[in-house]
């Protein structure tokens, strides 16, 4: 009679009622997590130079096919005067004014060969509209579309450092047929990249600081978080967003400690994922060409393709960018021993990697 009662208790209308009002509050608590958790997925809306909450436009920009507009900055000898027409592609995290090729060449140099350099915001970067729809085809086509714009003739050289140098395989892909010549300056490698055995991929990964491994991690198997894991508190994102240089090698470190000017801020005025977010997914994505089984641009040697990098780099696995060169021979490989990520920044071999590109 007791046990029946208690059960009369449980099924009664005021317990039924508690606990369907419990049920709700957990529905509303998991609805209200899953809402949270999406929203801190995303990020503000761009910052868009020129819009009525962004940045003033402070520098010349032309419009692409698609309705963007890329800014620009050129530099060196006045383009009608020039004997060789370069396109600079910036680093991570860089914008236009971080044009080092032209920063850190001599001006003998520039006037004695004849250079005209132009640098250019990476869309999203600086003063160029952000292109959500951003691939590595259209990293290759804007660099076509502005040399088009600016007049450069057929064929004009190229340049990349570091994460501008991981894109600059995307012309080398795309538009072969525009270019006289193209120098790879430390660029970033994609540790997906089909032709890499699995093996060294793999060990080369797991030689990154715990921080940078999950924010590559993140950028390849769920770019979605991307913005998340790098604005996040509850554990380190990627240290070179976070400006930790601390594993740099002392020649590095020395170098970082002589620049006088830091234009990271204006790099990211249109959102932080619109620039750098992106990168970290496009570059660490799934590619859609392997750069490793790219043909020679300068079948009759019309052109020349250099790489160089330096023995202590931090970022890219020596033996990553070894196998690269071994694949694809016809690129002329130059290791610096003793340098690390930061070697284009240093004076003296601006000119070095500038004349051998031309050929001279």
């Amino acid at each position: 009679m007791a046990s029946n009662e208690g059960a009369k208790r449980s099924n009664s209308p005021q317990t039924q009622s508690l606990s369907g009002i419990f049920h709700r509050i957990l529905l509303v608590l998991f609805i209200g997590i899953i809402a949270w958790a999406y929203q801190a997925t995303q990020p503000s809306p761009p910052r868009t130079c020129g819009s009525p909450d962004g940045h003033p436009i402070t520098s010349p920009r032309m419009k692409l096919r698609d309705g963007r507009h890329l800014a620009y900055k050129e530099h060196g000898v006045p383009k009608d005067m020039a004997n060789y027409k370069i396109v600079y592609i910036h680093a991570f995290d860089s914008c236009r004014h971080d044009a080092l090729v032209a920063d850190h060449a001599s001006s003998e140099l520039v006037v004695e060969l004849g250079l005209y350099i132009v640098s250019f915001d990476r869309a999203g970067y600086g003063e160029s509209d952000p292109h959500p729809k951003k691939t590595l085809k259209s990293i290759a086509l804007d660099v076509e579309e502005l040399a088009d714009h600016l007049g450069l003739g057929p064929k004009f050289y190229v340049i990349g450092c570091s994460m501008g140098g991981e894109f600059t395989w995307t012309c080398l892909k795309y538009i072969p047929h525009r270019l006289a010549g193209v120098a790879l300056l430390a660029p970033i490698i994609n540790y997906w990249w089909p032709s890499f055995p699995a093996n060294l991929s793999k060990e080369a990964f797991y030689q990154q600081l715990p921080a940078d491994l999950w924010a590559s991690r993140v950028a390849h198997y769920a770019p979605w978080l991307t913005y998340w894991w790098n604005t996040q508190t509850w554990f380190p994102g990627s240290n070179v967003i976070a400006g930790v240089f601390d594993h740099f090698p002392p020649k590095d470190l020395e170098i970082i400690s002589k620049l006088t000017e830091n234009n990271v801020e204006h790099a990211r005025q249109q959102g932080e994922y619109e620039s750098i977010h992106q990168d970290l997914n496009i570059g660490f994505g799934t590619w859609e060409f392997d750069p490793l089984e790219l043909k020679n641009p300068f079948p009759k040697n019309e052109g020349l393709v250099h790489l160089w990098h330096g023995t202590e780099d931090p970022l890219v696995p020596l033996q990553l960018q070894r196998y690269v060169a071994q694949q694809l021979s016809w690129i002329h490989y130059h290791e610096l021993p003793g340098m690390g990520h930061m070697f284009p920044y240093d004076n003296g071999l601006v000119d070095t990697i500038i004349k051998r590109m031309l050929g001279r």
